[in-house]
C-alpha cells in the first residue's frame, strides 16, 4: 500500500510505503489499520485517499480509529495554518462549497481533480506494519466484465433517455454515436430501472461522471442527478419534445423535436458531410 502525506503548507515529495502481507487483496478495514499504525507512529497532519468504492470505506474507518476529522469528496485541497481547507460539490453539483477543519484531519479526493504529476525525484520510506486481520476475509475475487465503452475516456458521447421508446431502437442512437467518433452513454432508467444498457453506461451523479468534447443528450429530461455526471463537458447538445424540458438549460445547442425524426436527420446530414465511401 503507498500513501502520499502533506506536511502543512508544504506538498511533500516522499511517499510512504507500508509493507505486510496480503498483496492486492487488502480490504478497507485491513487498509485503514495499517495506515492507522504507521500514522500512529509517524504522526502526519494530513492522510488523503483517492474518493473510490474503497477509499471511502479506509477513510471513514481510519478517521474514526484516530479520532480524527474527515473531509469527503474533495478537491483543491490545501493544508497551512493548523486547518485543511477544500471545495466539494453540493446538491447534485449545483453548488460548490468550500469546507475546512482542524488538522489533523483524512480526506478522500475526488477522482480526476488533479493531473497526474510528472515531478520527478523525491524520496521513498519503508514502514512494516506487520500482518492485519480483519473482520472479514476475501474468500475469492471474479474480475467483472466489462460491459460498455470507457466513458471517462470518450471525445464524443450519445446520450440515450426515458425518451427512447423501446430497446429495439437503441441501434439508432448507437449509429449516431458510431458517425460521430464516439460512444453511447445512457441516464439512470435504462441502466438501472428497465436495464437496457449496463451499468457503466450509466451517466450521473450516482454513475459515471464524463467530461466529453461533444455530449448529445436523446430524449433526457436533465434532472439534477444526471446533469451533475455531465455538466463539465464542452459542448452540449439536447434533444427533447419537451422545449421546457431542464436539460435545455444546461446545453449550448437544443433541437425541441422527436429523435425519432431528429435523430436520422443527423446521421443522414453526418453522412452527406464526409461524402460517398471511396471505391474499393
Amino acid at each position: 500500500m503507498e500513501i502520499g502525506r502533506l506536511r502543512e503548507g508544504v506538498r511533500a515529495r516522499s511517499k510512504l510505503l507500508l509493507k505486510g502481507p496480503g498483496g492486492d487483496d487488502v480490504l478497507p478495514g485491513e487498509a485503514a489499520e495499517a495506515v492507522f499504525r504507521a500514522a500512529s507512529s509517524l504522526r502526519p497532519s494530513v492522510i488523503l485517499l483517492g474518493a473510490t468504492r474503497n477509499g471511502r470505506e479506509t477513510a471513514s474507518r481510519l478517521a474514526a480509529k484516530l479520532g480524527w476529522r474527515c473531509a469527503s469528496e474533495v478537491s483543491k485541497v490545501t493544508a497551512k495554518a493548523g486547518e485543511l481547507a477544500a471545495e466539494r460539490s453540493v446538491y447534485a453539483g449545483k453548488v460548490v462549497a468550500s469546507v475546512a477543519c482542524a488538522l489533523p484531519a483524512v480526506a478522500t479526493v475526488k477522482t480526476g481533480s488533479y493531473q497526474r504529476s510528472d515531478a520527478e525525484g523525491g524520496t521513498v520510506e519503508e514502514a512494516d506494519v506487520g500482518a492485519v486481520d480483519g473482520a472479514v476475509r476475501l474468500l475469492s475475487r471474479k474480475k467483472k466484465e466489462a460491459g460498455g465503452p470507457d466513458l471517462k475516456k470518450a471525445r464524443v458521447i450519445v446520450s440515450a433517455g426515458r425518451g427512447v421508446k423501446r430497446k429495439e431502437d437503441l441501434p439508432l442512437l448507437e449509429g449516431l454515436a458510431r458517425d460521430m467518433g464516439g460512444a453511447l452513454g445512457c441516464s439512470r432508467p435504462l441502466s438501472s430501472d428497465l436495464g437496457w444498457l449496463p451499468e457503466e453506461c450509466h451517466i450521473g451523479l450516482t454513475g459515471v461522471t464524463v467530461k466529453p468534447e461533444v455530449y448529445v443528450a436523446v430524449g433526457i429530461s436533465g434532472q439534477l442527478q444526471h446533469i451533475a455526471g455531465m455538466k463539465d463537458s464542452k459542448i452540449v447538445v439536447a434533444i427533447n419534445t419537451d422545449r421546457s424540458a431542464p436539460i435545455f438549460q444546461a446545453s449550448d445547442y437544443g433541437i425541441v423535436g422527436d429523435l425519432y425524426q431528429v435523430v436520422p436527420a443527423l446521421r443522414k446530414a453526418l453522412a452527406a458531410r464526409k461524402g460517398p465511401a471511396p471505391a474499393a
